[in-house]
């Protein structure tokens, strides 16, 4: 069994992503997208977007299965938004009732910092999250094992 990652070049995993969550994708302006493969079946997409470097850019997570999310894609990603942007801070969206996905981003380390209500097209409330750079455990693994 093997993780692949792979640069979204078409826009194609972007949109997979939006689809996903039940999205268009006619929001989404300049990104960088990344799919994660587990044995050639794409489980996962990343967008990076609304990127400010220097300052902080917005993640859209999306997956099916909980097999690209290890170690090795996590320090990647991670250090992606803070070594190469230079991002102090990451930005993300959960919706209120999507409990997998807020106890996975928490787990992560990112902050609950505020309620958007009413928030989606549906009328649901938006949980407002983020990581600072110093807070982010995924790098400092990488900078400790780099030692």
């Amino acid at each position: 069994m093997a993780y692949t990652i792979s640069a979204d070049k078409t826009g194609e995993i972007a949109r997979w992503v939006c689809h996903g969550l039940q999205m268009d994708s006619q929001w989404l302006q300049e990104n960088i997208t990344f799919g994660f493969y587990w044995n050639n079946r794409l489980v996962g997409g990343l967008i990076f977007h609304d990127i400010r470097p220097g300052q902080d850019l917005w993640w859209t997570i999306y997956s099916t299965d909980k097999h690209w999310c290890n170690r090795r894609m996590l320090r990647l990603m991670f250090g992606l938004a803070f070594e190469i942007f230079r991002c102090r801070r990451i930005n993300l969206l959960v919706s209120k009732s999507n409990f997998s996905c807020l106890n996975f981003v928490e787990k992560l380390g990112f902050k609950r910092e505020g309620l958007l209500r009413s928030f989606r097209e549906n009328g649901e409330d938006c949980y407002f999250l983020g990581m600072l750079k110093q807070e982010c455990q995924w790098i400092k693994l990488k900078e400790k094992k780099d030692e």
